[in-house]
């Protein structure tokens, strides 16, 4: 019996610089630059990856997910773009004349999203929860049909599609984080090739 496999791998670390203190506007601007920066050139050889097998792979509308995936499959693998796979969306608040680290701007952005008071403007946390269910039900019919199904995505969408996949029935037999180029991976028997 062949095992299904879904690969859920994040993009690389984009070429954005993160140091110094920033302003509200300064750290507005990050994402911005954040969203649309190439990646670092890298190397990813991990032994559970099919390489040679892979004809498709489906990432995110942002530009980081597609140059990970031409890196790391070859420029003629097939890009199956699709916006659900998008990064979960944040918005930084207002705190005028502070200039502060970058990483405070960003998780306490992070943080009142999930709790649902910074979502103005943008899709809340639970559109986004459902908008990952629908990916992992899309990754899951994807390699129901064809044994395997890969997305090169972000790293907290990539989570909770994990924990969808899972809730589905899949087995997760490999997690290596979320930082940039983690690889996850999530098996099912194929009980049509008994």
């Amino acid at each position: 019996m062949r095992r299904q496999k879904i690969f859920l791998i994040r993009h690389a670390r984009p070429k954005v610089s993160k140091k110094g203190f920033f302003s509200a506007a300064d750290a507005r601007t990050f994402i911005s630059d954040y969203d649309a920066a190439e990646v670092e050139e890298f190397v990813l050889q991990h032994e559970a990856i099919p390489y040679k097998e892979v004809k498709q792979v489906y990432c995110s509308s942002l530009i980081r997910s597609q140059l990970t995936a031409k890196a790391i499959f070859g420029e003629d693998v097939e890009l199956l773009v699709r916006h659900e796979f998008r990064e979960f969306e944040r918005r930084i608040f207002s705190l005028p004349l502070l200039r502060l680290p970058l990483r405070f701007w960003l998780l306490s952005a992070r943080a009142l999203w999930l709790l649902g008071f910074n979502s103005k403007g943008i899709e809340t946390f639970l559109q986004a929860r459902a908008r990952a269910r629908q990916g992992a039900e899309l990754l899951a019919q994807e390699a129901e049909q064809k044994n395997t199904a890969i997305l090169v995505a972000h790293g907290l969408l990539n989570n909770f599609i994990r924990r969808y996949l899972q809730q589905m029935g899949w087995k997760s037999t490999l997690h290596e984080g979320s930082g940039f180029l983690s690889v996850s991976v999530l098996e099912k028997p194929d009980t049509k090739q008994v």
